[in-house]
C-alpha cells in the first residue's frame, strides 16, 4: 500500500493518541451544536493550540444524525484544502491511504478516479497530484480519524477561482453517481494581520482586533452566509480575508449541488457561522500579550 506520511511539524497537533482523544471528546461535548442535518463544514486549519477547538467543532458537527443517508457515518469524508491562487491546478493525494496518529486513512480511490475524470466537464479546470507540504488537510485529518475511524478520505485542495465553485457541484454530483455516502469538510482560516503578515491597515493593539473581528472577517463572514461564492472569492482577494477561498468555493458548491438534487427549494450554498474566534484572543488568555500578529478563525456548517 502506497502511504502518504505526515509531513507538519510537531506541534501542529498532538501526536499522542490519547491526548488526541482527550482533547476532541472534551472539545465535542463542550462546543456549540448546529441546528439541523449537516451535510458539510467549513474548520479553520492552524496548530490545535489556536483553533483546535473551532475545527473540532465543525468536524464533530459532521456527526450530527444525518437521515438524508439513513446513517451517521458515512462511507467517505471529502477534504478540502487550500493556499492555492487561481490558475494553479487542484491538488489531489494520489498515494492509497494517508497516515495519522490514530492510523491510516484510506483514500477513495474509485470516487477520485471518477471525479478527475468528470472534472474534464470544466473548461479550464486542471488537476495534479498533491506532492507538497501543506497544513491546511493534514491537520484535520485526526480529526477526521477520530470522530469518523471507518470512513475512508478523499484529499484534495482547490485554488481560489469560481471554477472551484463548479468543481464542488461536479463533486456532489460524481458522489451521488457512486452512491456514495460523502461528507464534505473545507479548510480556511480567515484575516492574516500584522506585521508577519504584511497587512496592517489599522495600525495595532485593540482598535486592529476590533477591526478585523466587526469588519474584515464580519464582511467575508456574511459572504459566505449568504451563499455568494462571487463574493467570497473578492473579499478573500481584495480583502485579505481568507486564505484558501477556493476550498470555500468547493464545499459551497456541493452544499448547493446536494440541496438541490433532494431539496426543491433549498438553501443554496449559504452557510451559518457556528463559532469565531482570532489566535490575539487565545493568546492574551493564555500569555497575558497581545499578539503583533494574529489571524482570525471561523467555523461553518451547511445543513440540509
Amino acid at each position: 500500500m502506497n502511504l502518504r506520511k505526515t509531513l507538519l511539524q510537531p506541534g501542529w497537533y498532538f501526536q499522542n493518541p490519547l491526548k488526541i482523544g482527550d482533547f476532541l471528546q472534551k472539545s465535542a461535548e463542550t462546543g456549540p451544536k448546529p441546528a439541523g442535518r449537516t451535510i458539510a463544514a467549513v474548520a479553520p486549519h492552524a496548530g490545535w493550540h489556536y483553533s483546535g477547538s473551532l475545527a473540532a467543532w465543525a468536524v464533530a458537527a459532521l456527526g450530527v444524525d444525518n437521515p438524508q443517508f439513513g446513517i451517521d457515518r458515512p462511507g467517505t469524508i471529502a477534504i478540502i484544502g487550500g493556499h492555492l491562487p487561481e490558475g494553479m491546478p487542484a491538488l489531489f493525494a494520489m498515494e492509497d491511504a494517508a497516515d495519522t496518529p490514530l492510523g491510516g486513512m484510506e483514500i477513495d480511490g474509485e470516487l477520485r478516479g471518477v471525479l478527475l475524470n468528470n472534472f474534464q466537464s470544466i473548461p479550464g479546470f486542471k488537476t495534479a497530484e498533491d506532492r507538497y507540504q501543506d497544513n491546511t488537510v493534514e491537520v484535520l485529518l485526526p480529526m477526521v480519524k477520530y470522530f469518523f475511524p471507518e470512513a475512508m478520505l478523499l484529499w484534495a485542495r482547490f485554488p481560489a477561482d469560481i471554477l472551484s465553485f463548479n468543481a464542488g457541484k461536479i463533486l456532489a454530483r460524481t458522489a451521488a453517481s457512486l452512491d456514495r455516502e460523502l461528507l464534505v469538510l473545507g479548510s480556511t482560516d480567515l484575516t492574516h494581520y500584522g506585521a508577519h503578515y504584511h497587512f496592517c491597515p489599522h495600525g495595532t493593539g485593540q482598535e486592529a482586533l476590533d477591526w478585523v473581528k466587526t469588519v474584515n472577517d464580519r464582511r467575508f463572514i456574511g459572504a459566505v452566509e449568504a451563499g455568494d461564492p462571487s463574493a467570497v472569492l473578492n473579499r478573500a482577494g481584495e480583502e485579505h480575508s481568507a486564505c484558501s477561498a477556493g476550498a470555500v468555493l468547493g464545499v459551497m458548491g456541493y452544499a448547493e449541488e446536494f440541496r438541490a438534487a433532494g431539496m426543491p427549494g433549498s438553501k443554496g450554498s449559504a452557510a451559518e457561522l457556528l463559532a469565531y474566534g482570532t489566535s490575539a484572543d487565545i493568546s492574551i488568555e493564555d500569555e497575558g500579550v497581545f499578539p503583533d500578529s494574529f489571524v482570525g478563525y471561523g467555523a461553518f456548517v451547511f445543513t440540509a
